[in-house]
């Protein structure tokens, strides 16, 4: 299924590129939600740069983190497998070296390849000093096919950031690190300008902590006049108007380092043949649901922004697609475009033709959602639990290992407040939604076995106090 043709050329036994390759640029920030952006319909938040993007991109508006937390949503996006494939459904745990991954592919098919910015798929195999790995340099062979080197495995400190190069020496961004990382986005583009090239620029926020971005960006949101979503506890409000204030701040300098990397990919004479993906690793709950963070199965926390901006094949005109895709689906989706053959390693679907507009959604598309581990601050003993799910257009669907535990019918109830599990009414949808999810884990070789099944299958230790279980779960 993955190898059938896509609607852009192909031969059967060959690759059939056009006449110059496309260069692929991916911006993935990290825990931007899909709903804490302008063209997304939210009066609040300033993103003129993304919002002007948007109306001549490809815009999917049921984006899904499959499983929505760091680590595990990173390893997917370069792998285009599901997190109990590669093995790394746990933070901080490595991608393992055997992993086919896009920078590999597209360096074998003459691509220039570099990565800016968090990585976080380098961690320690097992717990030493919790998080040590984070601030020491990746080695060259576990930079899965990135030549170009300007990372850090992981932090949060965005003033005071420092980042390795390709020869492993320590060096300083000054200053707010988006945006020195931006600017050698810029600068890879300016070199590499006449050759096909793949570049990763991976910003840290908006991730908490909220309330560090540039003060001139800080200054702009005052939370008092923010709007909260309806499923935000009253008791909660003041909490997550400070909140939100800080992370739209991180969403408006995002937005500003946005705008400049188009303004150098224009410069440079290469927007028209340059395939612009920005997206995120997961969302953010900023308190709906009485929750935070990631981890969870609701749309706060699963769904994520996803433009696709390509001229010289997707055209100039916006375009809405709600079909559910996943980070798993990127992979397979750009190899469709740029017409390189799709390995058998890679589980995702290839949307190639759909996001082309040469085909049209059936209406059946489902994106799996899991958690096999829930792990620190999602853990055992705050609540956290093994689920799987599947996000269709309409619905939301979850079980735990009791059985069914969420059902939501996202066209009525868009913010998720009335669970119909067990609903007559929805006795129908409810069967038909189980039959697809056993359908998506059947396809993901996923049995749905406890979190210590796994991971005394890769041989993982948890970390700190995550493996406490609550008495009754």
């Amino acid at each position: 299924m993955l190898l059938l043709a896509t609607g852009f050329a192909w031969k059967k036994g060959q690759n059939t590129a056009p006449s110059r390759k496309p260069n692929i640029v991916i911006v993935l920030a990290d825990q931007w939600n899909a709903q804490s952006l302008g063209y997304a319909g939210n009066a609040d938040v300033k993103t003129p740069n993304l919002d002007r993007l948007a109306q001549s991109s490809v815009v999917l508006t049921t984006a899904v983190s499959s499983m929505p937390v760091c680590s595990p949503a990173r390893a997917s996006l370069l792998t285009g497998q599901y997190p109990l494939t590669h093995g790394v459904f746990y933070n901080d745990r490595p991608l393992r070296n055997e992993a086919l991954t896009l920078a590999e592919i597209y360096k074998d098919a003459g691509y220039a390849t570099g990565y800016i910015g968090k990585w976080h798929i380098n961690g320690q195999a097992n717990y030493e000093k919790q998080f040590a790995a984070r601030n020491r340099a990746v080695p060259r062979d576990r930079r899965q096919g990135f030549d170009y080197w300007k990372a850090r495995e992981v932090t949060h400190d965005y003033n005071s950031s420092f980042y390795f190069d390709e020869n492993d020496v320590r060096h300083e961004w000054p200053g707010y690190d988006a945006f020195p990382q931006t600017d050698s986005a810029v600068s890879f583009i300016d070199r590499n300008k006449t050759n096909p090239f793949l570049l990763v620029l991976s910003w840290g926020p908006p991730h908490d902590p909220y309330q560090t971005a540039p003060e001139a960006y800080r200054k702009m949101y005052d939370p008092a006049t923010l709007k909260l979503r309806p499923n935000v506890p009253d008791s909660l409000q003041a909490r997550a108007r400070k909140d939100l204030a800080g992370y739209y701040a991180h969403c408006t300098a995002l937005d500003k380092s946005f705008g400049d990397l188009v303004a150098a990919l224009q410069k440079a004479g290469v927007e028209e043949n340059t395939i612009l993906l920005f997206t995120s690793d997961h969302g953010d709950m900023l308190y709906s649901q009485g929750k935070v963070r990631k981890q969870k199965p609701w749309d706060e926390s699963i769904l994520v922004p996803f433009l696709m901006h390509y001229p010289a094949g997707l055209g100039k005109s916006k375009r809405i697609l709600p079909v559910p895709f996943s980070n798993v689906d990127i992979l397979p989706t750009l190899l469709g475009i740029t017409n390189i053959r799709i390995p058998e390693t890679v589980e995702g679907t290839n949307y190639a033709a759909l996001l082309a507009g040469k085909q049209k959604p059936t209406g059946e598309e489902a994106s799996l959602i899991q958690v096999p581990v829930p792990f620190h601050e999602n853990n055992f003993l705050n609540g956290g639990k093994e689920y799987r799910g599947i996000r269709t257009k309409q619905y939301t669907y979850v079980r735990d290992l009791k059985g069914p535990w969420l059902l939501y019918d996202n066209a009525k109830d868009p913010y998720q407040q009335t669970n119909l599990i067990g609903s007559p009414a929805y006795a129908a949808v409810q069967a038909k939604l189980e039959k697809k999810l056993r359908q998506k884990l059947a396809e993901a070789k996923d049995r749905f076995l406890t979190a210590d099944a796994y991971m005394k299958q890769w041989n993982y230790r948890y970390d700190g106090k995550d493996s406490l279980r609550v008495s009754g779960l």
